[in-house]
This record gives structure tokens, sequence and C-alpha cells, in this order.
């Protein structure tokens, strides 16, 4: 069975191209705000919230990544590909960024702890 091709028009696809990137250029100012905003907030709570924006941070990287890559499929099958690809990997990256919270948060209450027994 032959794979029928994805006929998108160039210029469809420049204009998505053109469109990720305005929206990752306006993702970018939000988190250099973000950042400056939570740079001003004293306390433990303002690590993990920092934490937090750089894993959410990472997380829109990588989707602007994968619509790039999307855009430039030429047949179904490597759309799937790449959507199972970044699948995967944000399933992996999701499970890290767990794994960081879950040490942040026992460092925290352990550190809370210590010295009240």
């Amino acid at each position: 069975m032959i794979e029928p091709k994805l006929e998108v028009p160039a210029e469809l696809r420049d204009l998505a191209e053109k469109t990720i990137d305005q929206a990752e250029k306006a993702f970018g100012m939000f988190f250099d705000a973000a950042s400056k905003s939570m740079a001003s907030v004293p306390g433990s709570g303002s690590e993990m919230s920092k934490q937090a924006l750089s894993f959410t941070e990472q997380n829109m990287k990588a989707a602007f990544e994968h619509a790039r890559k999307l855009i430039h499929a030429t047949d179904l099958q490597e759309a799937m590909r790449i959507q199972s690809e970044f699948l995967r990997s944000q399933f992996t990256n999701a499970g890290e960024h767990m794994r960081q919270i879950t040490g942040g948060v026992m460092s925290a209450a352990s550190d809370a702890t210590k010295g009240k027994f």
C-alpha cells in the first residue's frame, strides 16, 4: 500500500512557520517577564515556582520544535513517526520533571522538620 503524500502548498507551510515563530517569540517574552517577576520573590516556594516555570518553558520549546517538524512532514507515516517521537520524549521529560520536583519537596520537608524533634 502506497502512503499518500500530504499535498500542502508551500505558501501554507511558510505561513505556518511564521505563525509558529511569532507564537514562540510571544511565549519567550512571557517567560522572560515571569522569570524577572519571580526573581523578586523571596522564599523557598519561589525556587519550586522557578523550577516549574523552567519545566514549562522547556515543554513549550519542545512543542514549537514539534510543530515545525510536523509542518514539513511529507506523508502521514512521517507525521505519525514525528508525533510518536514527540509523545515519547514528553513522557520521559515529564517523569524526570516529577522526580526533580518530588526530590525538591522531600528536601524542603526534611529541612523544615530539622530541629523540630
